[in-house]
């Protein structure tokens, strides 16, 4: 269903707030839809699964890891890609729900160069994860990590990644229904986190 009025910070954080949120067709639609699953993606704070590989590549330390210092870059390079859903209005307007300190980012450079990220929105204790990119091998599986960590230490109690897809159930998210996903997030939004 198309977003109707335009979409607006408010709009947004309600409709996360109610379990919903919005995608495009493509880079170049003009207008967005809002994307209510019946079954949720979600990855247990406590259940992060590394292989033997990925602990490696944590352990060998060739990177820098920053929080909400290149925002922007990691949305673009979540749109890069041959089939975007992130278009001009969702990007504008997560720009701003960054701005409001609602958007927040995880970066992962190697020698001063972006290689992996992951942005999202944080309501309550809840953080619902947009999207992520990897310009090098196991980049964004590196930024799940740290902000599985970061998510855990800072008190939040539901990491929200809408779908579950082959890539993240390696890493231990799992799917739920939507009417357990509600009640997980009925109660992370009566506490609340600091990102």
């Amino acid at each position: 269903m198309s977003a109707d009025p335009p979409l607006t910070p408010e709009i947004l954080l309600r409709a996360y707030a109610n379990g919903v949120f919005p995608m495009a067709d493509s880079a170049d639609a003009t207008d967005v839809y809002w994307v209510q699953p019946q079954i949720r993606g979600i990855m247990p704070l406590d259940g992060f699964h590394a292989s033997r590989s990925l602990r490696r590549a944590i352990r060998r330390g060739d990177y820098t890891i920053t929080f909400d210092t290149q925002f922007a870059d990691v949305v673009r390079g979540c749109a890069d890609r041959d089939e975007t859903w992130i278009n001009h209005v969702i990007f504008d307007q997560y720009m701003q729900l960054h701005a409001l300190g609602h958007a927040h980012s995880i970066e992962i450079s190697r020698n001063g160069a972006l290689i992996g990220g992951v942005y999202g929105v944080t309501l309550g204790t809840a953080f619902f994860g947009e999207s992520m990119f990897s310009r090098a091998t196991n980049a964004s599986k590196i930024a799940l990590f740290h902000l599985v960590e970061h998510l855990n230490a800072r008190g939040f109690t539901l990491f929200d990644t809408q779908f579950q897809n082959p890539h993240i159930e390696t890493l231990g998210v799992i799917e739920i229904a939507q009417a357990d996903y509600l009640g997980l997030l009925e109660k992370a939004l009566q506490n609340s986190a600091e990102f």
